[in-house]
């Protein structure tokens, strides 16, 4: 089947050929065929499933590296996160211990050195989530056929984020609620 655009002198021909009969006899004989028509200017063949697979190649080494750094960056955070909370939990090592012994649970000291750091992971995607939406949705545009962008991707994410940022803050919380309270403060 030929498919010929444009009539005024295009130089683009489309063609689907019979996928009863072998490939490379038939590239063969269009090959004979367009250079005995034209013989001034050698065919260019190019098949549109190795078309779309160069076109995709980007797309898969942009997932591949956006995993990468995104695991890292993912690691840094709960890196710098972890030694934001083991200062802040040895700054107020004093006050743990003087809530200790005056009643404090330890799911409750680790509640209240958990939540400021959950303010300010909640602030952050609300921050990052319209900018996450703008690139993403930029981004989709650049594809014919794309997915429109559901609330619930940008929901599991952000409970991803906070359960991350929860079980990182809350291993040092633990360790410094379930510490001896008169060893903190008889070192102070």
């Amino acid at each position: 089947m030929l498919a010929y655009l444009d009539p005024t002198g295009g130089s683009i021909m489309t063609l689907r050929l019979n996928p009863g009969r072998n490939l490379a006899t038939t590239v063969q004989q269009l090959n004979a065929l367009l250079r005995q028509l034209n013989p001034g200017y050698p065919p260019d063949i190019h098949f549109v499933d190795q078309q779309f697979e160069e076109k995709f190649r980007n797309e898969q080494q942009l997932r591949t590296l956006s995993d990468l750094f995104g695991t890292l960056a993912i690691f840094i955070s709960c890196l710098g996160l972890f030694g934001l909370s083991a200062f802040a939990a040895e700054q107020r090592i004093k006050e743990i211990g003087i809530r200790k012994i005056l009643g404090a649970s330890v799911p409750g000291i680790v509640r209240l050195l958990s939540a400021d750091y959950m303010r300010l992971v909640g602030l952050a995607t609300l921050i990052a989530f319209p900018i996450a939406w703008l690139a993403m949705h930029q981004w989709l545009q650049n594809f014919e056929y794309h997915v429109k962008l559901q609330w619930w991707v940008f929901a599991a994410a952000g409970m991803l984020t906070a359960i991350i940022a929860l079980f990182t803050v809350s291993i040092l919380s633990f360790k410094a609620a379930a510490s001896n309270p008169v060893k903190s403060l008889r070192t102070q």
